[in-house]
């Protein structure tokens, strides 16, 4: 057997743009030609809209432009802050450069490793970038990840970011996009992202009811009851259940979808069956709880931790790096308390044991929580039977069931309850950094 040759001349150093076009599915996975959703020039064009939420995201742009030519280039304008202009071909060209590795102009961003821009750089045959701000745009065009032409001028347009692509056909070979699988990606931001319009090819996409909308126009099977839908600080729940077998989950991330689910999937699964069990008072299973349930849970987490680069499951434990909550604990004491509270409306939510002692209450505690209900309406009282004298009808007796007495009487029936869907927690805005500059990258 013959042993090849191994010495200096093996070892090579790859620049940054040689290192993504020769080992592309570090970055974004498989290739492909768009036949798939999980096709490469689909992470491509999400890599590039991910800036302009996380523009939105910050209270920087309501609009998102999203233009396809013949299903070969795109184009995407924001109207956020725009890239600083000092850092712009840095920005979209090297590894490891980017203004979101602390939280001081970005914050609960998807994008974290600097990578992104990059990545669709070097995998285009074309790609241009141009910045607007404060009356002055700058325009970079690269091929292959080499830069080709850099100008700066003054301008009259609106702040923000312009990116324009086309995947390079000779490594996603028979190359298209696919209208449909771009229109489900643009209204998952829609459902994530309530106020942003999205306009794609001249239609346009948004969403007011959130990640209600998003089961309403995913489920196959009619509910069988009203979408329950629930939104706090920094986690939003929708779920009902349907006829369907099995258990069907939409899960996202500061944005993100995440299909393949994660840390914080895992436990809204755990805590929703908790929850509709001791509702329930039966001794049902978990598994059979959850069986036709459709649920979506989103989240907003600083730097998140994904799996991969293509970030489709959630890795991360806690809600921040250094400080935060558990991400089991963050979901379950919302599902707990904000869904028991929807099921009993009326009560204001089940009062919970308290965890001193062995968790009964004292009674100083039971008086507090009854003054503090309000009262409840009286039911309508049963009438009177009559006396005897008074059944007496032409000298001879008339009893109870004579004269459809007895169907005249009212039962003493506490009115039902009408469960109402409503916004339990509003969801606080997020106020505008201070500044984004070539100093955040």
């Amino acid at each position: 057997m013959n042993i090849p040759q191994y010495d200096e001349g093996n070892i090579r150093h790859l620049s940054d743009m040689e290192h993504i076009r020769t080992r592309p599915g570090m970055y974004i996975g498989r290739l492909g030609d768009g036949a798939q959703a999980e096709d490469g020039i689909y992470v491509l064009l999400k890599e590039v809209i991910d800036n302009s939420i996380d523009e939105f995201k910050m209270g920087a742009g309501k609009r998102i432009e999203v233009d396809i030519d013949d299903n070969l280039r795109v184009t995407v304008r924001d109207y956020g802050r725009g890239i600083p202009l000092g850092k712009l071909v840095e920005a979209v060209s090297m590894l490891n450069t980017g203004g979101k590795y602390d939280s001081k102009a970005f914050q609960k961003s998807v994008g974290l490793n600097g990578v992104g821009l990059k990545a669709v750089n070097a995998l285009s045959t074309r790609f241009e970038v141009q910045s607007f701000r404060d009356g002055e745009t700058r325009h970079a065009v690269f091929s292959k990840g080499i830069l080709q032409n850099d100008t700066t001028q003054p301008t009259q347009d609106e702040n923000g970011t312009r990116v324009f692509f086309e995947p390079d056909a000779s490594l996603f070979k028979h190359y298209a996009f696919r209208g449909e699988f771009v229109e489900t990606m643009l209204r998952n931001y829609t459902y994530l992202n309530t106020g942003l319009t999205i306009m794609f090819n001249g239609r346009r996409i948004l969403s007011r009811e959130g990640l209600s909308d998003l089961l309403s126009d995913r489920m196959d099977y009619e509910p069988l009851y009203p979408i329950i839908h629930l939104r706090g600080e920094d986690i939003e729940v929708a779920f009902t259940h349907t006829k369907q077998n099995g258990e069907e989950y939409y899960s996202f991330v500061n944005g993100q979808n995440t299909t393949l689910g994660g840390t914080h999937q895992a436990a809204f699964k755990k805590y929703i069956a908790e929850v509709i069990k001791d509702y329930s008072g039966k001794n049902y299973e978990y598994a059979d709880i959850r069986n036709g349930i459709v649920a979506a849970i989103s989240i907003n987490i600083q730097e998140p931790m994904f799996e991969s680069q293509t970030k489709v499951k959630l890795g991360s434990t806690t809600t921040e790096p250094e400080g935060g909550i558990s991400i089991d604990k963050f979901i379950g004491d919302f599902v707990k308390e904000q869904v028991d509270n929807y099921l009993h409306p009326a009560e204001g939510g089940r009062k919970r044991k308290d965890t001193q002692g062995n968790g009964r209450r004292g009674k100083e505690g039971t008086r507090n929580v009854q003054e503090s209900q309000p009262p409840q309406p009286q039911a309508p009282r049963l009438p009177r039977p009559p006396l005897r004298h008074e059944r007496r009808t032409q000298g001879r007796k008339q009893h109870l069931h004579h004269g459809g007495r007895l169907r005249q009487r009212q039962h003493n029936q506490e009115p039902r309850r009408q469960h109402t869907s409503r916004l339990l927690t509003a969801r606080k805005t997020t106020q505008l950094p201070e500044t984004y500059q070539e100093s955040s990258l």
